[in-house]
C-alpha cells in the first residue's frame, strides 16, 4: 500500500521536471489572422512558436489565439485584441514549479485557465491587467474584456484580487462574480464607480465563446498534420508575392522549392491543420486573399 503514495510523488516530481523544461509560454493554436510584434518587426503567429518578454500579440476579425504557460495553464485571446506578454519566467521553489508572467490586455477578450495538472505541479505568480483593472492570480479560471466604455473581469473559479487604478483592491472568491470598471476616454470614469455583481451562467457562456477557437474555422493547432497548398507555380516571383501577401495578412505561410530543372516549382503552404475539414475551411479563406485555388493534403 506504500507504493501508491510513492508512485504519486514520483509522478508529480516528473511532471514538475517536465514542466520546468517547457518554454515559458508557447502558441498552441491560432484561428487566423494573428500576429506577434517582436524587436520592431511584425510576423504571423504560428503553433509551436515560443514567446519572449515584451512580445505583443494581436488578432484580427473572427480570430482566436490559444497559448500555454510552462505549468500547462492556458491563455486564450479573442478577436481584434492586443496582448502584451512580460516578466515571463519559471523556477523551482520548495520543489515546486513557480510560473511568472505579467499580461497586459490592451483591448479585446481573454481567458486564463489553470487545469488540474497545473494546480498539482506548481504555483503561479501571474498578474493580468485589463486596461484599467489589474487581477492577481494564484491559480484560477477567469474571463475578462477591455472595450471602449468598460473593462470586465469575471471569476469562473478560484480566487483573485482585482484593483482599479488608484483604488483599494477587491477580493473575488465567489464563482460567477464579475467586476466592471466604467471608462471615459480610456481612463476610469470618476463619475461612475466600479461594480461587483453576480453573472447569469448563460451570459458567461456567451462571453466564453468570444475566446474559444471554433470548429470548422480553419484554425491551426500544434501537432496538426494537414496542410493547405495555397499556390504551386514555376514562377518564383508569383509564389513569393502570394507568400508575402499571406504573411502580411496574418497567415503563417511557408515557401518551399519543389523538384529541379525544368520541373522546378515553388509551393506556398500553411501547415498545422488538425483535419481535412479544417484545412478546407482555411483554404476557402486564403483563396480570397491570393485569388488562386488551394487544396488540402497530408
Amino acid at each position: 500500500m506504500i507504493l501508491k503514495p510513492v508512485l504519486a510523488a514520483l509522478l508529480l516530481s516528473l511532471g514538475a521536471i517536465s514542466a520546468h523544461a517547457a518554454p515559458n509560454a508557447a502558441v498552441e493554436g491560432v484561428q487566423m489572422p494573428a500576429w506577434v510584434e517582436r524587436d520592431g518587426s511584425k510576423q504571423p503567429l504560428a503553433p509551436g512558436m515560443e514567446l519572449r518578454d515584451s512580445d505583443k500579440l494581436s488578432t484580427g476579425q473572427n480570430s482566436r489565439i490559444l497559448l500555454r504557460l510552462a505549468d500547462g495553464s492556458q491563455v486564450k485571446l479573442g478577436e481584434n485584441a492586443l496582448l502584451s506578454m512580460d516578466k515571463l519566467g519559471q523556477r523551482q521553489e520548495n520543489r515546486q514549479l513557480l510560473v511568472q508572467a505579467a499580461m497586459d490586455v490592451v483591448r479585446g477578450a481573454f481567458r486564463f485557465t489553470t487545469d488540474t495538472r497545473a494546480k498539482l505541479i506548481g504555483r503561479r505568480d501571474v498578474s493580468i491587467r485589463v486596461a484599467t483593472v489589474t487581477a492577481g492570480i494564484r491559480g484560477t479560471d477567469l474571463w475578462g474584456k477591455s472595450s471602449e466604455d468598460r473593462d470586465i473581469v469575471c471569476l469562473i473559479e478560484g480566487r483573485i484580487a482585482v484593483q482599479r487604478e488608484a483604488e483599494a483592491a477587491v477580493t473575488m472568491d465567489q464563482a460567477l462574480q464579475f467586476y466592471i470598471s466604467p471608462k471615459a476616454q480610456g481612463r476610469p470614469d470618476p463619475a461612475r464607480a466600479a461594480q461587483l455583481a453576480a453573472i447569469d451562467p448563460k451570459q458567461l457562456e456567451q462571453w466564453a465563446m468570444e475566446t474559444e477557437i471554433g470548429a470548422g474555422q480553419g484554425a491551426v493547432r500544434r501537432g496538426g498534420k494537414w496542410k493547405v497548398v495555397a499556390l504551386s507555380s514555376p514562377d518564383e516571383r508569383a509564389a513569393l508575392a502570394a507568400y508575402d501577401r499571406l504573411r502580411t495578412e496574418g497567415y503563417p505561410a511557408t515557401l518551399l522549392p519543389r523538384g529541379a530543372g525544368a520541373k522546378r516549382t515553388f509551393e506556398v503552404r500553411i501547415g498545422g491543420l488538425p483535419s481535412r475539414v479544417e484545412a478546407q475551411a482555411l483554404g476557402a479563406r486564403i483563396d480570397s486573399i491570393t485569388g488562386e485555388k488551394s487544396w488540402a493534403t497530408l
